[in-house]
């Protein structure tokens, strides 16, 4: 019996859209903390993005092979910023606030309709709530959840950066269904991804796998919709 559901954040509980304003001051402010904390780039906004974007493709790929998250100063460092030379030491201070900058203000975020009252309802049934998410910065996820009005309902929150471990890896899925001291036979979890949020809650045992349409995650993972992927059910809106 299903007595837990655990969310995804992004693409779940909110989607998000391409912005060239909100990239431009995203590049702005990140150069201006990284100035601040002794390593002024000598770079442009622009110059700046394309190098990021670049490289938080290669990290991306890096990651998906071992399914690990590295410390936020580590991922600057080692990938971010590898073509600026900047050692890991500098970053530490900056770190975790460049990373909420990358996930915060890149792009512009929308909540899912009927996202609240979704929750509130669940709630309500009696069942425990939360949130497992592939993410950079620790601090993002419980701001979002604040934000959104949701984060009293949510008994526990696991994501990536904190664990050291990424979705597909059946870990950080049986990790969530351990913080909320439920079997993971009795948790149900809703994602936009077959490649992490199918195959890794099944992986983990999840009595319950739903996957919520979003154009942009599907066409990621086309290759991968196949019978086997499949998910239990297919939701277009949070309150189905």
């Amino acid at each position: 019996m299903i007595q837990a559901v655990l969310f995804d954040l992004g693409g779940v509980l909110h989607t998000s859209a391409p912005s060239q304003e909100k990239e431009q001051s995203f590049a702005a402010e990140a150069l201006r903390v990284l100035a601040e904390n002794g390593m002024d780039l000598a770079a442009s906004p622009d110059d700046f993005l394309a190098v990021l974007n670049r490289q938080a493709k290669e990290y991306k790929k890096h990651s998906e092979l071992d399914c690990k998250e590295l410390a936020p100063s580590r991922v600057w460092s080692e990938f971010f910023l590898k073509d600026f030379a900047v050692p890991e030491e500098k970053l530490i201070p900056c770190a975790e606030r460049l990373c909420y900058l990358f996930d915060a203000k890149r792009k512009e975020l929308l909540p899912r309709p009927n996202l609240r009252e979704t929750v509130r309802e669940l709630k309500g049934m009696g069942l425990k709530l939360g949130v497992i998410s592939n993410i950079l910065s620790a601090a993002f996820v419980r701001e979002r959840l604040a934000l959104y009005g949701v984060a009293d309902s949510m008994d526990c929150v696991m994501t990536s950066v904190e664990t050291g471990i990424r979705k597909p890896d059946k870990r950080i899925f049986l990790a969530g269904a351990a913080g909320l001291g439920v079997p993971a036979s009795d948790c149900a979890y809703i994602g936009d991804r077959i490649s992490r949020d199918v195959i890794g809650s099944r992986k983990a045992g999840f009595g319950l796998v739903m996957l919520i349409r979003w154009d942009e995650s599907e066409k990621k993972d086309a290759h991968l919709a196949l019978p086997e992927n499949e998910p239990d059910f297919r939701i277009d809106d949070l309150k189905e």
